[in-house]
C-alpha cells in the first residue's frame, strides 16, 4: 500500500509535476507554508476537484466501458453471491467510509431532491441551496449551525450514459427521465475549522486519495473471489481495450496526471 501512495498527488515531488507540466523550474518555486494558509472554501474546492476528476474517471473508463465488456456493477457489490463492482454512488460511498476511518475531520456524502436511497434527500438548508445549484450548478458554502460545521456544496451531473441508465431503472427511483447534463444531485463536504495550515491540507487531500485506492482495491479483492463470472485481466490496459482492469496503481497514476498540476497550483506560489 506505501507504495501507492508514492504517486499521490499532495506527495509528489513538486518539480517534477511543474516538470511535466511545462511549469516554472524547481528553483522559482516556494510552498506556501502559513499557519493559516487556505481558508476552508479553498481546500473543500481542491479535494471537490480531486473527487470530479476521479469519479469521472471511473464512470466512464470504469463502467461505461465495462459494461461494454460485460463487467456487471451492482449496488449488492458486496454480497457473496453477487459478482460485480461498485456503481459510481457506491463507489463515493466507499471512499467517504475510508475518509471517516482516518484521523482527518472531512466528512463526505452524496445527496440529491431525486435520491435512489430516501435517507440521501437534501431537507432544510440544503435543499434550498440546492434548488441554487440546479440553476447556475455553481457551489454553495456554508456553515451548518447544528453540526458546527463549515460545508460546501458542489453540483453532481449526470456525465455518463451509465449513471442516467441506473437511476432511470432503478426499482427504488423516485424520478426516471433523467437525461445526460442533469444535476443529479451534488456532493456534500464538511470540515470543522474555518482555515488550515497547509500541512493540513495535504492531510485531506491524502485522506482524499487513500479513500480512493480503499474502495478500487476492494473491488479488485472482489474480482478475485469470483467463480462464474469471467474475471477480467489485471494489469495495465483499461475496458477499452478488452476485458481488463487497471491495478490500483495504474488507476490512481491516471488520476494524478489528470488533476496533479491543477491542485498544485493551490499549493503552490512562484517568485518572481
Amino acid at each position: 500500500m506505501k507504495s501507492l501512495f508514492k504517486n499521490i498527488i499532495v506527495l509528489a515531488t513538486i518539480s517534477v509535476v511543474l516538470a511535466s507540466c511545462g511549469g516554472v523550474p524547481e528553483e522559482k518555486s516556494t510552498v506556501v507554508a502559513t499557519d493559516n494558509a487556505f481558508s476552508v472554501a479553498q481546500v473543500l474546492e481542491m479535494v471537490a476537484k480531486e473527487n470530479d476528476v476521479t469519479r469521472t474517471l471511473y464512470t466512464k473508463a470504469i463502467v461505461g466501458k465495462g459494461k461494454k465488456q460485460g463487467m456487471k456493477f451492482d449496488e449488492d457489490w458486496r454480497k457473496d453471491d453477487v459478482e460485480a463492482g461498485p456503481l459510481p454512488a457506491l463507489f463515493l460511498r466507499g471512499v467517504a467510509t475510508s475518509i471517516r476511518k482516518s484521523p482527518v475531520p472531512l466528512g463526505l456524502y452524496l445527496g440529491s431532491d431525486f435520491p435512489v436511497n430516501a435517507a440521501n434527500k437534501f431537507e432544510g438548508k440544503q435543499a434550498e441551496l440546492f434548488k441554487q445549484i440546479k440553476k447556475d450548478q455553481k457551489p454553495q458554502f456554508f456553515y451548518d449551525d447544528d453540526q458546527k460545521l463549515h460545508t460546501a456544496m458542489f453540483a453532481d451531473l449526470a456525465s455518463a450514459a451509465a449513471c442516467v441508465t441506473c437511476h432511470n431503472k432503478h426499482p427504488q427511483t423516485s424520478k426516471s427521465d433523467w437525461v445526460l447534463g442533469d444535476v443529479m444531485g451534488a456532493t456534500t463536504w464538511q470540515y470543522p475549522k474555518d482555515s488550515l495550515t497547509y500541512k493540513e491540507t495535504v492531510a485531506v487531500l491524502n485522506s482524499y486519495a487513500k479513500g480512493t485506492v480503499d474502495i478500487y482495491k476492494e473491488y479488485l479483492d472482489e474480482i478475485k473471489a469470483f467463480k462464474d463470472s469471467e474475471k477480467p485481466e489485471i494489469g495495465k490496459k483499461w475496458p477499452a481495450e478488452g476485458n481488463y482492469l487497471p491495478t490500483a496503481e495504474v488507476f490512481l497514476d491516471s488520476v494524478k496526471k489528470l488533476s496533479s498540476y491543477e491542485t498544485m497550483k493551490h499549493l503552490v506560489t512562484f517568485n518572481k
